[in-house]
């Protein structure tokens, strides 16, 4: 099996949430991202996924890098050998990682924590086997093995404390194991935890929306787009801060130019838009996937829920928001704003930003990312 290439270029466990639908507590599949098979959804472009305007978001990585545009300080380490061992209590090891217990399991590959024998640090793992990856169809003319290169390619470039980090990528030419070594979010999903009715609570709600917002937008100004924001993807750390987590349905585009074909990975939190089978806007997108988060946190259901995949996508697009009769007016415009059915009058994540429900604690900071603080400097410089 040969190399990826740690030169740039999972799905996590997906958890049913344990909201409550007009039936009473449920479970569907349809909840989950779409099957490798059918991740081209009902676009009705047979090639869907790799249809793009433009540069393709590998070519748009690479211009990127070769520019100078990366926000991390600290490069991402690339490992091209795997060593597997034992430590001295029989736990089984990859490198200096010793493996603890399996975190959970997607269409792609599993998430095991591991900890590291030097300092003791415990990692979050993206185990894959890339003969696996390659015979996984996600487009005519892409693999799964596609997705993951495009996520690490993605994650090697961007730095954000709202955002999980990537460590280290092993890859050994001569094993067909891939890994990816992620910084380990110790607490819990932001919907973890809620009670079956009337969700977190407007505070704990607005605290991880800003956060969520505050990483969004970030990955919006350079470019990147998330499509798959939901509260699994939400991590809350001890410190209760909200890390955006799995880029395996990222896309990146070019210039001002977000117009994209794919469409995005969780169902239920899609965007009217992209059930009707034509290119969308993927910030657009992402920005109805908060507020069909925040819906989640706040009311502890989802907005529009059908019996069948079919069912929910005709609620998406036709069924009026229901928001409860007492609800906080500031929070209601809010929602109503974010889950406008037209994404031309959507509001967007600035005027989230600026929003006076988001505003009872003040300002967002805005993050001056090391590829923005270095233009500065040399443009300031004499």
């Amino acid at each position: 099996m040969g190399c990826c290439g740690c030169f740039g270029f999972l799905k996590k466990s997906h958890r049913s949430l344990s909201f409550r639908g007009p039936g009473g507590q449920f479970s569907l599949e349809f909840l989950l991202p779409q099957s490798i098979e059918d991740a081209s959804m009902s676009n009705g472009d047979s090639d869907s996924g790799s249809r793009r305007r433009g540069r393709s978001s590998e070519e748009i990585l690479l211009a990127r890098v070769r520019n100078g545009l990366i926000c991390r300080e600290v490069p991402v380490k690339e490992t091209r050998k795997v060593t597997f061992s034992e430590d001295e209590n029989g736990n089984k090891m990859v490198n200096e990682y010793v493996r603890e217990w399996k975190i959970g399991s997607g269409s792609y590959g599993k998430v095991v924590l591991y900890r590291s024998v030097k300092d003791g640090t415990k990692y979050a793992m993206k185990v894959f086997h890339k003969s696996h990856l390659l015979k996984l169809r996600v487009a005519p003319s892409e693999t799964a093995m596609t997705d993951v290169l495009r996520e690490v390619s993605i994650m090697k470039i961007f730095d954000h404390p709202n955002i999980v980090k990537l460590i280290e990528v092993i890859d050994d030419p001569h094993t067909d194991n891939f890994y990816m070594v992620l910084e380990y979010v110790e607490g819990k999903g932001v919907c973890e935890g809620s009670c079956p009715r009337g969700g977190i609570g407007e505070s704990t709600s607005r605290r991880y929306l800003r956060d969520v917002v505050a990483g969004l937008m970030y990955l919006h100004a350079h470019n990147i787009i998330h499509g798959d924001i939901k509260p699994d993807n939400l991590l809350v750390t001890n410190s209760g801060n909200v890390k955006i987590a799995d880029f395996s349905v990222s896309q990146v585009f070019e210039d001002d130019n977000d117009e994209l074909w794919r469409s995005p990975g969780t169902p239920v939190f899609t965007a009217p838009e992209c059930c009707l089978g034509s290119t969308y806007s993927g910030r657009a997108a992402d920005t109805w996937a908060v507020g069909v988060t925040l819906y989640c946190m706040i009311v502890g259901q989802y907005p529009f829920l059908g019996d069948t995949l079919q069912d929910t996508y005709d609620k998406i697009v036709n069924n009026p928001l229901d928001l409860p009769d007492d609800m906080n007016p500031q929070l209601k415009n809010l929602l109503e704003r974010l889950l406008c059915k037209d994404p031309k009058h959507r509001i967007s994540l600035q005027a989230v930003a600026e929003h006076p429900w988001v505003m009872e604690e003040g300002a967002i900071i805005e993050y001056m990312c090391h590829c923005r603080r270095r233009n500065c400097s040399q443009i300031s410089s004499p």
